[in-house]
């Protein structure tokens, strides 16, 4: 077990995450990682689906033990043992991609979106019904203000607001398929642009409802957004430019005008080639793939928070040196302009350890001070 000075060593990790992680007087990079629920399976040897359903009940005791086992561990109980009561959970409203009339599927390892249209006619036809939709009808339950009431009058519980969604490339390779959206946009840029255009009117329409439904007027609603946009990296600069960046560019002028509001994207893949693009949307943090690391990002985005850039595999297969080497790296970078907050590029998956995050939070204490 890596030797580190635990209470130390969270003291200054306090510090550190303050500012959005530029704080001048940080004595040391700010730690990222606080694990996963997918990762209590492979850390206590049970059985389970990490991207399945797991009882409440069951889930609650993995957690708890988990739980005293990172205590001991990194200093820290990292996982909620509180859970909501079942009858305080909202009604499930419809999501984005069935609005393009989409079906969530689970393959037994993960959910994911089916397409709903393979060529061009097809696409036209979605749009059109898209466009003609009302959109309050398509996505509430018809129990919907019943159970809105019940638990606001009883937990005094509002509904969430939308503030982060699947980003447009990823939603247009899931529903309309991958070759077909980058030849859509070469053959056809009108379609594309109107693609792109009915993308970012339905993610405006279900925030704007869902901030209704949470009470906020249009005026006073909470700031913020962030999208997570993975396929982003399959477009080229131009091509982005004319599919991509228009709907960030809309949402992030409605929802995040201020300097303080959260614009972030999430894009594990390698998309450094968008970085001059991304650049003018002022992000106030990202996750990008682990080829895209701190000093390139710092080209582009100098008070951007960096959340990254440990591989995901890297920390899943618990190789300790290549972690090691990995952080050691990131903190080098970062030591001259700070706001990084170390943490995988990526999601932290079932098999990640938590003898790998001892060993993250013994580089940091070592090498990472600044």
């Amino acid at each position: 077990m890596f030797d580190v000075e635990i209470e130390r060593f969270w003291n200054d990790d306090k510090l550190a995450h303050k500012d959005n992680c530029f704080n001048t007087k940080a004595p040391q990079i700010a730690l990222g990682i606080r694990m996963s629920e997918e990762c209590v399976f492979a850390e206590l040897e049970e059985d389970g689906n990490p991207w399945g359903y797991t009882p409440i009940d069951r889930r609650i005791d993995l957690n708890k033990r988990y739980n005293d086992k990172s205590e001991k561990m990194v200093g820290q109980r990292l996982l909620p043992e509180v859970f909501a009561e079942k009858d305080q959970v909202f009604p499930e409203i419809r999501r984005i991609g069935e609005v393009f009339g989409g079906r969530y599927e689970h393959n037994e390892i993960t959910e994911w979106l089916e397409g709903s249209c393979s060529t061009m006619k097809e696409l036209e036809v979605v749009l059109d019904r898209v466009e003609k939709m009302d959109f309050r009808e398509f996505l509430l339950p018809h129990n919907w203000e019943i159970e809105k009431k019940r638990i606001y009058e009883k937990y005094g519980t509002k509904p969430s607001l939308m503030r982060h969604v699947r980003g447009p490339v990823t939603l247009a390779t899931s529903i309309y398929g991958i070759e077909n959206l980058i030849f859509l946009i070469l053959d056809e840029p009108d379609l594309a642009k109107r693609f792109s255009k009915v993308i970012s009117d339905v993610i405006f329409k279900i925030a704007s409802i869902m901030d209704e439904e949470a009470g906020f007027s249009p005026e006073k609603v909470p700031g913020g957004f962030s999208f997570a946009d993975d396929n982003c990296c399959l477009l080229n600069p131009e091509m982005y430019e004319l599919f991509g960046f228009p709907v960030l560019k809309r949402l992030f002028d409605q929802w995040c005008p201020n300097p303080e509001d959260i614009r972030y994207q999430h894009s594990d893949s390698n998309m450094a080639h968008l970085l001059p693009i991304l650049q003018r949307l002022n992000f106030t943090g990202c996750n990008f793939g682990p080829t895209v690391l701190v000093n390139e990002i710092r080209k582009y985005m100098p008070k951007t928070r960096i959340d990254g850039c440990i591989a995901p595999f890297t920390f899943m297969r618990n190789d300790e040196k290549t972690i090691i080497n990995e952080v050691k790296r990131d903190c080098e970078m970062a030591k001259e302009f700070r706001g990084l907050n170390l943490s995988t590029a990526g999601s932290i998956n079932n098999g990640s350890l938590l003898t790998s995050m001892r060993a993250v939070m013994y580089t940091i204490q070592n090498y990472g001070r600044y």
